[in-house]
This record gives C-alpha cells, structure tokens and sequence, in this order.
C-alpha cells in the first residue's frame, strides 16, 4: 500500500511539474460504442440522408452528408467501411435518354444564387455495383422506402421510379428497405417524413392533404401524405430493421413553414423606393396613382360588401406588402363585376372581378416562397396568371397590380395543414423510437432554435437565415457543409446518451457555409 501511495504521489508530483512548464498532459476519454455496435452501419432517409445541398446532388455535397459524418465517427468505436452512390461530377444533374431531367447545383456570384457551368455526366440508366451504405433518396416519402419498383429506370420517365435510388437499386424490384436488411446492419440511422409534406409547401398548396385516403398509389407529387400511411410504412423499417437486434437513431420532422425557403422573403417588401426602382420620389408618386386609381376602387367595392379588410391604400411612409390571391376567402368576383360596370363597362369590369374576386393584401401570416422574390414586380404570363391570359396593363405586375397566385404563397390554412400532419408524423416516430428503444433526435427542437436564436458552436453563431445564416444551402431547404455537421453531431449526442457510447463530435469551423464555383 505504501508502495503504492508514493507511486501516486510520483505521478501528482510530476504532472504539477508539467503544468507549471506550460506542457498540460491531456487525457483523452477512449472512444467507445457503449451498448451499440457500428461494424455494419446502414443509413435511410430522403435528400438530408443523401447531401443533397444547392438543388442538386453531386460528389463533395454527398462526401459530407450527415451520415458519412457520422461513419467517419463511427470508425474509431469499430464502425466499418461505409459506401456511398456518389454522382459522376460536382456539377450535379441527371441525364435520362440523353435529357437533362435535374439541373446544375448553384453557387453565390456575390449578389445572387446562380447555376455552375457545364453539363449533367450522370446518366440514371448507368447502374453502380452495390452494395451501399447510404441509402438515402432525394424526393423519397415513407411509403417510398417500402415501395417496389421504387429503383426501376424503366419507370422514372412516367414517374413511377426514383432517378436517384434507380441508379443502384439492387433490382428493379427491390425496395430501400429490402437493400438496407440484406446487408445485415449492426446499426441504422432513419431520417425520413419531410417530403411527405413538403412538396405541398414548395408547391404553394397545390397538392391534395391526402388524410384520410390511405392509397398511396392514388397521391400525386405534391399531396400530404395520409398520417395512417406515414406510420405503416414507418413501423415496417424500423420493425424490419431491429428484426435481428440491430441498434439505431431517427429523427422527428421539423415545420418545414421554418426554413429558409418560407421564411426570406418579407410579406411587406413594398417601399416606395421598391416600387420606384430606387427613387424614392417616383415611389412616392407611383403609391399616389396606385391607390386612386387601383387600391382607392378596390377598398371602397369590397367595404361596400363586408370585405374592407382585404384591400388597405398603400403607404408611403412603411413597407407595404403584396397582393395575393387567397383561394379560402369568398369569392366576390359578381359582386365585384357588377360594381365596377357602370365607370369600366361590362367586359373590363368582368375582367376586374375574375381578378379581385379573392384577392388581398399579405399579412404576417402568409409565407411568401423564396422562388417569388423573381415574380413580384413581373408581368403574369398565361401560363401563370390563372386566367389562362396575359392581363394588360395596368394589371400586369405580380403582387403590386394582379395578385400572387397560389403557387407563390402559403396561406394560413395551408401552413396549418402541414403543421397537423407533421405533428402527427412525429407522434407515430417517438412512440415507436420509444418502443424499440432507440436514440431519438429532437431535429423538430433544433430548427425551432435555429429560426429563432439561432444555435452557438465552436464560437460562432448558426441560424437560419437564407446564405450567411450558416445553416442552409443555396435552395433554402437543404443544409450547407456547416449544417449536415450540426446535425451530424445531434445524432451524435443522441446515440452517445442512449447508449453509453463516446463518440466524439466534429469540430464545426472545419466545415465551409457555401460551395463555390468550382469543385
């Protein structure tokens, strides 16, 4: 004992020498698996799962998705190789007989996103020799992970098929599922349920809230996916891929109404120095015309008929925010028709309530889709004035003289059905995290902090503002290099607490924000 003791006082006194030299001896904890075991480590999941980044997949956006982190984790507690469908350039694109069906990924000029040079090399009907660790699928929903025939190139023309997951799908018959079991994994990571209602929200609402129609078949590309179907497909991956005790970490679904691609553009981004094209005189001018001639009629008709509300005169001293068309509000196209008749006559009268017959002006509610910034001020097309029409002057600038249509904004309804299905989502997602006992990332808890006040690490701030935010990539829905690094050391932090292991995190200043030109 007594041996002992000056043995442990030997190595006190000595590591006192070395702090008092400045050369500080730092024992590092032993990097372990805990309970979990990642030898054969299989990933799941949509377009997050795959590094889809700047509106395209390509190779150094895939090299740093969140799960080719965490293999590269992985590795020092036993992890295994860990292979990837990587794309055939950096340039990103799909070619389909010869036709580009996916474009270029986009870059930041200094002043705006822009599409790289050069043309798509990846060519869908070119299969890759599997099998891959990564599974994950750009555009996939749940029911797609299960579905047969999802990987078929024959079927990506119609629609039927993935163009990603055709590219190595282990047949043209097989499902994700199927090709993530078949390896056997010690350890799954299952990300998946955004699509489900995202092309919805991207769409503008134009899609169909599918609830309470539980055939997939029947959905098209842009409906909300039914909450009874989320969780079948569901339950089947994670009962199938715990069949032979295989630990894993999923993930809940954030609001999508919370990234970038909802959140940029200003509800109210009419100044008179917009609307002056940079004078401020001539803004103030165009707001004097604009509500005599326009906005002044259009308040007094819809006051005369209940509806006062949905029209204001503009302002020339704050913002003022752009016309939409609100397809929930009653319609006062007659009403309008027949007030307007005895001062533009029947025709242009008629013309003026197909316009103004659900029309309003944008509240703090709405969220106007970052792909509108380019629409508000242009002249609406017929393809898509929904009138099937190029309107006229005056009535021939998007969201100041002719309403934002649909597809340019999310009204409050439609935000509300996206909130009730992804609540439901993740209902179905926890209860069976729970059941299985599986790490569980709060991923819903993280947006909500990055939209608000934004998340510190490695002494800088990260937030969801769209391009210097940090987080997001030029697309406004997909991560940057940063932001797959965030969430790779959530799951990271997920796994470590449920299953006693210490992995360690990855340091997020090695991780750039955007992608340049060239790669």
């Amino acid at each position: 004992m007594i041996k002992n003791f000056k043995w442990l006082l030997l190595v006190s006194l000595t590591f006192v020498a070395c702090t008092n030299n400045d050369d500080i001896l730092v024992l590092e904890e032993p990097v372990s698996a805990g309970s979990a075991n990642f030898t054969k480590y299989v990933a799941l999941g949509d377009s997050f799962a795959a590094g889809y980044s700047d509106g395209a997949l390509f190779v150094e956006g895939q090299k740093g998705a969140y799960p080719n982190i965490l293999a590269q984790q992985f590795a020092a507690a036993g992890g295994g190789a860990f292979s990837t469908p990587l794309m055939a350039d950096n340039i990103g694109g799909l070619l389909l007989g010869g036709n580009v069906i996916a474009g270029q990924r986009l870059y930041f000029n200094g002043s705006a996103p822009v599409a790289v040079s050069g043309a798509p090399s990846t060519n869908v009907a070119t299969k890759l020799t599997g099998p891959f660790n990564n599974l994950g699928v750009p555009g996939a929903k749940s029911y797609h992970l299960v579905a047969a025939g999802y990987g078929n190139v024959a079927g990506v023309a119609a629609g039927l098929a993935n163009p990603y997951y055709a590219r190595f799908a282990t047949s043209a018959t097989s499902t994700v599922l199927a090709d993530a079991v078949a390896q056997t994994p010690t350890f799954f990571s299952l990300w998946i349920g955004g699509n489900d209602v995202l092309g919805y929200a991207t769409s503008g609402g134009i899609g169909v809230n599918r609830t309470g129609n539980v055939d997939p078949s029947s959905y098209g590309s842009n409906d909300i996916t039914d909450p009874g179907v989320f969780a079948y497909a569901y339950n089947a991956l994670i009962t199938n891929l715990t069949a032979n005790s295989a630990k894993g970490v999923v993930a809940n679904l954030p609001y999508v109404s919370t990234l970038p691609y909802f959140t940029t553009v200003p509800f109210n981004p009419l100044s008179t120095s917009v609307l002056g094209g940079g004078n401020v005189a001539v803004g103030q001018a165009t707001i004097t015309q604009l509500n005599t001639l326009l906005y002044g009629p259009l308040k007094s008709a819809l006051t005369y008929f209940g509806a006062g509300d949905r029209i204001n005169l503009l302002s020339t001293t704050v913002a003022n925010p752009v016309l939409i068309k609100d397809e929930s509000l009653p319609n006062l196209s007659a009403q309008l028709t027949a007030a307007f008749t005895p001062t533009l006559g029947a025709q242009t009268a008629a013309f003026y309530g197909a316009v103004f017959g659900q029309a309003r002006q944008a509240t703090a509610t709405d969220l106007v889709l970052l792909p509108t910034q380019s629409a508000i001020g242009a002249a609406p097309t017929a393809t898509n004035s929904g009138l099937g029409i190029a309107p006229p002057s005056p009535l021939d600038k998007f969201g100041i003289t002719f309403p934002l249509q649909d597809t340019h904004v999310l009204i409050p309804s439609e935000i509300a059905e996206i909130k009730v299905a992804t609540d439901a989502y993740n209902v179905s997602i926890k209860a069976i995290a729970d059941a299985k006992g599986l790490a569980f990332v709060d991923a819903k808890a993280i947006m909500d902090k990055l939209s608000t006040t934004g998340i510190v690490g490695n002494n800088f701030t990260m937030t969801s503002s769209y391009v210097f935010g940090g987080s997001f990539s030029l697309d406004g829905v997909h991560p940057s290099p940063r932001g797959y690094a965030l969430i790779a050391n959530a799951f990271i932090d997920a796994i470590n607490s449920k299953y006693s292991s210490t992995l360690k995190k990855v340091d997020l200043g090695k991780y750039r924000i955007l992608f340049p030109a060239s790669l």
